[in-house]
């Protein structure tokens, strides 16, 4: 199937989704001048060829891209169940998306959240100082007299997700119940190798959805993909936006 007939067919199957996930990694960042992991000059994969990281701009200057955009446009439309994201970069808040329709499986680092009831919150509205405190991992010693909760007065904690430390329940349940249950699956710039988070697409399509990935570079789904674009997220998802607006407009 060509490129063209690839796109009108996604671009068909979500207009006429009921249920559509979405679900991103490092590459939908890629635009925002944030560096992915996996893909073709990816942090890992120039480690890997002993090259030096790449030089990103600072974190607070780095803004939401077209990619974000086009998921925000679906769910004002009406037609964007809900996002997981496997992101900390936090620009899927920024670009307008509430937490309510988002599952931030590894945190946002913008953000702190409560080990006991759940909340999240700046760290300004938590009161929590990096120079005094520390960037507040899970695995940092709990110090005298360093803020709690404003809800419940429970250990607050970088909702960062580091390596070794559980997954968020509330969120990764929230995930796995919206996979389950979802019509569309759509994976935007992910190599889908990190677990749990990369079994979501297997959940989706055990329980009947259809799969899109949209992914420069092999994914583990990609003999069980509905549709498979190996190209860049610019050349594809735009071209998709596009006609799923012609087909909401002529519905």
């Amino acid at each position: 199937m060509d490129l063209k007939k690839k796109i009108d067919l996604a671009a068909q199957w979500i207009a006429e989704s009921e249920r559509l996930v979405v679900f991103t990694g490092a590459g939908i960042s890629t635009d925002s001048g944030l560096p992915d992991y996996r893909g073709p000059d990816g942090v890992w994969t120039r480690r890997d060829k002993g090259l030096p990281p790449k030089k990103t701009i600072p974190w607070d200057q780095v803004k939401p891209n077209q990619g974000h955009y086009i998921i925000v446009e679906l769910m004002e439309m009406g037609k964007l169940d809900f996002l997981i994201s496997q992101n900390v970069d936090g620009l899927h808040v920024k670009s307008g998306i509430p937490f309510e329709k988002i599952s931030e499986l590894h945190g946002n680092m913008y953000f702190m959240r409560c080990l006991n009831c759940g909340k999240k919150m700046t760290f300004e509205e938590a009161g929590w100082d990096k120079r005094k405190w520390g960037p507040g991992y899970r695995t940092d010693r709990v110090r005298k007299g360093q803020p709690t909760c404003p809800y419940c007065n429970g250990r607050i904690i970088s909702s960062i997700v580091n390596f070794g430390d559980p997954l968020p329940e509330d969120e990764l349940y929230e995930a796995i119940r919206r996979s389950e249950n979802c019509d569309v699956f759509f994976v935007i710039g992910s190599s889908l190798v990190v677990t749990p988070a990369a079994n979501m697409p297997g959940i989706a399509k055990q329980n009947g959805a259809k799969l899109i990935i949209l992914n420069k570079g092999e994914t583990p789904y990609d003999d069980v993909a509905d549709l498979r674009f190996d190209n860049t997220i610019a050349e594809v998802l735009p071209r998709i936006m596009e006609k799923i607006r012609k087909y909401v407009e002529t519905a």
